[in-house]
């Protein structure tokens, strides 16, 4: 399992794939899989039978994870996208953007 440098509520833009440039807000992370469900972004479309939970059954349209390889993390401060860094303030470990070298 590597190290991830994004976690859930991040804001992030794809960087390559057929959704290269959607940004969205991480909803999920798959540790083992190495997959985020991003807010928004690939978008699916899934049939469902009429059942007891959804009488009316259809298309229903959910997000389906992507890579985290393909995902930026975006600065805060410059709205750009960015890597990040882990440094110890005080006793505490914080993120910060290696661009405005801002916490995150």
């Amino acid at each position: 399992m590597i190290k991830l440098k994004i976690k859930t509520g991040d804001i992030v833009r794809v960087i390559t794939g057929d959704h290269k440039g959607a940004e969205g807000k991480i909803v999920k992370v798959d540790r083992e899989k190495n997959k985020a469900i991003v807010e928004g972004v690939n978008m699916v479309s899934k049939h469902t039978k009429p059942s007891a939970k959804s009488p009316q059954g259809g298309i229903v349209k959910k997000e389906a994870p992507i890579q985290i390889s393909n995902l930026s993390l975006i600065d805060p401060k410059t709205k750009e996208t960015t890597r990040t860094g882990v440094r110890v303030e005080g006793d505490k470990k914080v993120r910060f953007s290696k661009k405005s070298n801002q916490v995150l």
